[in-house]
């Protein structure tokens, strides 16, 4: 599966597709044999993989594309430090089946697209800490 290697490559194919989503697991081959997440409090299996939409919304116009994927993708960022190490995020074309217990999108008919990249976090990571002003406090720390 490719990388994704920058913010502005991830930017070009939310601009060119749309039923994108970003999940943080240790990847399709994990994941794709039996496409089911677990919600981790009742245990009970949800019909589908949990994500996180990287659509634009229509109240986004027209600023800037990185931007709204560098806000999509810190959301999340905690996950390798809280779960494991080996989790990393990979973007994907799916169809929404349902909603997750936290209302998070759950996906079915999967096609990964492709990993993404760490210098992409970190991108991601700068590109808030630039905003963190204006944008209020995101502490995505712990």
């Amino acid at each position: 599966m490719p990388t994704i290697g920058s913010l502005d490559e991830l930017a070009g194919i939310l601009a060119d597709r749309s039923g994108l989503y970003v999940r943080w697991s240790m990847g399709p081959a994990a994941d794709l044999p039996a496409p089911a997440s677990r919600d981790e409090l009742t245990g009970i299996e949800l019909p589908g993989l949990s994500a996180n939409p990287l659509d634009v919304e229509p109240w986004w116009g027209d600023r800037p594309l990185p931007t709204w994927a560098a806000r999509r993708l810190y959301d999340y960022s905690h996950l390798p430090r809280v779960k494991d190490r080996r989790v990393r995020p990979w973007l994907l074309h799916g169809r929404e089946c349902g909603r997750g217990p936290d209302n998070e999108p759950l996906v079915a008919d999967v096609e990964p697209l492709g990993w993404i990249g760490a210098e992409v976090i970190e991108e991601a990571l700068g590109e808030v800490a630039r905003h963190n002003d204006s944008w209020g406090s995101l502490d995505r720390r712990r």
